[in-house]
């Protein structure tokens, strides 16, 4: 149906909150979230009014006479994130309603506040400083790589190191799970990677049900039960320094977080210190911006439906900057290290354990070391696969008024 100035439009329901910068559209049927700036809540609120679109774009020009107003333009995008549901009284055929309302719903609210009360930041902080403290008074606790080789046969180490690292990230997912909860809202643990490292990681859109002062806490919820898992690894070494395996465990543990708590730092990935980043600057789609940004000089690093406000160009350029940087590092050391020690494991561990008797513990010793890294290559495929099909999906309109985040 094409439209034209006399079009009579109406909106499904929507729901307006205010930003540090721009206004945070909620389409309340799915609970989708679009980060649109004051003109477009302008046009919004006109169209609700059942103003003719002529007289409401004659009235924005005037109103804002910097912006480049296109009424019909701007209805186009309505129409293609579904918000439209009606021209001139027709229903518009729209794309399946998904409800996004699921999650750790049985999860009650009440429990969710044990865990996260109003000043939980200091107490989970006061515990990461606790940890500092202890590493400074007795330097031996200091996690090392060797720390990884609890026992002396490579089976146990894989199936110890996996059985450790799952339950300790999905402990860190819970703390969002929680937190979340802790406010009334839903959430789900999906399967998605950072590059190209596999990760566990909480949906949370519903976060932008809130205002801006109370997501940090639940960015930084997965931190916070880090911070108390490593205080505690760290304690029990002291007291436990006469059992040997308990030890080598606890060390273990605490490389794992602590690790979990240095990678939080890279924020050239979507880490939960990005989303504080974004959070505390008001400038959503900071990677996809930034790597718009890069792309004028990298084609590849293109992204769509992604749009800079005015005022963001300086933490786009800076970001930018520091998302190259980190790329490279990352790229680099992982081909200095890790892709050697792959191929040493490969060389000296595998391909010697199935050239040995099936009945001996350096073939299934093998065995296990490739089911790991079949394991882990298809969950990448998995997630790489999973975040193309979204993108072939999404809108690529270059709209102001754009999805800030799914």
């Amino acid at each position: 149906m094409k439209l034209t100035y006399t079009s009579k439009i109406s909106l499904i329901p929507l729901k307006v909150r205010n930003e540090k910068k721009n206004f945070i559209v909620e389409d309340e049927l799915t609970s989708a979230f679009y980060e649109m700036p004051e003109v477009c809540i302008s046009a919004i609120e006109l169209i609700n009014k059942d103003i003719p679109l002529q007289e409401i774009e004659k009235s924005l020009i005037l109103q804002y006479p910097e912006e480049d107003i296109d009424i019909i333009g701007f209805v186009n995008q309505l129409i293609d994130f579904d918000l439209v549901s009606e021209i001139n009284g027709v229903a518009i055929t729209q794309a399946p309603k998904v409800n996004s309302e699921t999650g750790f719903n049985w999860i009650p609210k009440n429990l969710g506040s044990f865990f996260f009360p109003s000043f939980s930041s200091y107490l989970y902080l006061a515990l990461l400083f606790a940890s500092i403290g202890l590493l400074l008074y007795n330097p031996a606790l200091f996690p090392r790589y060797s720390d990884l080789f609890v026992f002396d046969l490579m089976l146990q180490n894989i199936v110890v190191v996996l059985i450790i690292t799952f339950v300790l990230v999905l402990l860190h997912e819970f703390g969002h799970v929680l937190a979340v909860r802790s406010e009334g809202l839903p959430a789900k643990i999906e399967v998605g990677h950072r590059l190209f490292l596999v990760v566990l990681e909480t949906d949370m859109s519903h976060v932008w049900k809130l205002p801006a002062d109370k997501r940090n806490k639940l960015y930084l919820a997965g931190m916070y039960f880090d911070s108390v898992v490593l205080f505690i690894g760290l304690l029990g070494q002291m007291f436990t320094s006469e059992n040997a395996l308990l030890v080598g465990l606890l060390k273990l543990v605490v490389l794992d977080t602590f690790i979990r708590l240095v990678y939080q730092a890279a924020v050239f990935m979507k880490t939960d210190l990005y989303y504080v980043i974004e959070n505390r600057t008001g400038c959503y789609n900071l990677m996809e911006n930034g790597r718009n940004f890069l792309a004028r000089w990298l084609p590849f690093l293109r992204v769509p439906q992604t749009e800079t406000f005015a005022g963001e160009e300086r933490f786009v350029r800076a970001y930018s900057s520091f998302y190259l940087v980190g790329v490279v590092l990352t790229i680099a050391i992982t081909g200095y290290y890790y892709v050697p020690q792959m191929v040493f494991a490969v060389n000296h561990i595998m391909i010697p354990g199935f050239l040995a008797p099936v009945t001996s513990l350096r073939f299934w010793d093998s065995v296990v070391f490739l089911l790991q890294i079949l394991f882990v290559s298809g969950l990448l495929i998995y997630s790489w696969s999973k975040k193309y099909r979204f993108s072939r999906k999404k809108s690529t309109s270059d709209s102001k008024a754009y999805e800030s985040v799914q």
